[in-house]
């Protein structure tokens, strides 16, 4: 919608005369991703401040308690480095999704035009929502690991293979690789 905006409004044609075409839509996606992250970092403070005043105030009977019981659930999982492929995951899919949209948001003149180019878009992140179940259960298999690669859907597919430790490392480097090659592509 920023693109779109800005593009009606005619002010891309002042900011073009000072930056790049590339500098404005990297910037523009980079303070879109800053929002957005912002706004995720809110909900789980909020959350976890939400679930203490709750675990505190209906659970005080309960001798073992919520959390307790959520942590012996998470015994065999390295949440270190899940938290920090979360992240990289979050923010790569983030990325190359947003520049995607801005590049469909260059492409149109108003916004109506957009929802037609942005379903091809979307479909393969609803499609590896979609498969979530047949890939948790077999993490290793075949679709499993191509929907891992492919960068639509890897951002959601890794996220839920990662946890049950057979992703071997090179899986890992190529899939990050390519999610992050894919981003670089469209935003040049």
């Amino acid at each position: 919608r920023g693109v779109i905006e800005e593009k009606t409004n005619r002010i891309v044609e002042v900011i073009i005369s000072s930056v790049k075409p590339f500098q404005l839509l990297i910037g523009k996606i980079i303070g879109v991703a800053l929002v957005g992250f912002t706004q995720f970092v809110l909900w789980v403070l909020l959350s976890v401040l939400v679930a203490n005043i709750a675990g505190n105030t209906f659970l005080s009977d309960n001798t073992l308690g919520i959390f307790d019981s959520i942590s012996s659930l998470l015994i065999g999982i390295n949440l270190h480095s899940l938290i920090l492929y979360f992240l990289f995951y979050f923010i790569g899919g983030y990325l190359l999704y947003s520049s995607f949209f801005a590049c469909i948001g260059a492409a149109v003149d108003n916004e109506t035009d957009t929802h037609q180019m942005v379903l091809p878009i979307t479909i393969p992140l609803i499609l590896s929502i979609a498969m979530i179940e047949v890939i948790l259960n077999n993490p290793d298999g075949t679709l499993a690991f191509w929907m891992s690669i492919f960068p639509l859907s890897s951002p959601i597919v890794m996220m839920a293979r990662l946890p049950f430790g057979g992703v071997e490392n090179w899986e890992i480097l190529l899939s990050a690789t390519i999610l992050l090659l894919s981003f670089l592509a469209m935003s040049i």
